[in-house]
């Protein structure tokens, strides 16, 4: 009895801290609607379409690039930009914020590339407060190293 309250306490926390599926291919879109990249099903690496490592999530919630820059943290299936606390982009499990519009096809996925080496994550800065509005950065430009 024991065992099964561990395994079912453990896969609530999980569930409450990345609100994505399981084993599953997350398509993030972009604030007209473009799918530009996709959380792989291992939930921790984000990839481009065209196969490039992009970024990875750290502590279930922080989107870091390889550089070790903090781009961006998850609030509700959506990613908020460091940069301004606005909306950067979204996917079909978020929950709140801006209006998004309606999802475009995604493009097909290449083969995934090599990761390159994880940086020294650079200092953390402090969270802006959330903003109602679309970043500028809802682009591939939110990725530096892109």
């Amino acid at each position: 009895m024991r065992l099964v309250h561990l395994h079912l306490k453990r896969s609530v926390m999980s569930n409450e801290l990345n609100p994505f599926p399981e084993n599953e291919i997350t398509p993030f879109y972009d604030s007209s609607g473009h799918a530009l990249f996709y959380l792989h099903s291992d939930g921790k690496y984000f990839y481009h379409y065209d196969g490039t490592p992009i970024a990875y999530l750290y502590n279930h919630q922080c989107i870091i690039s390889y550089l070790g820059q903090y781009l961006g943290w998850l609030h509700n299936g959506s990613i908020i930009d460091y940069k301004n606390g606005r909306y950067a982009f979204f996917t079909s499990h978020s929950s709140d914020g801006v209006s998004r519009p309606g999802r475009k096809s995604k493009p097909s996925r290449s083969s995934r590339q090599s990761r390159p080496a994880e940086s020294s994550r650079m200092s953390r800065p402090s969270r802006p407060s959330r903003s109602s509005g679309w970043s500028e950065n809802s682009n591939m430009t939110f990725f530096p190293n892109y």
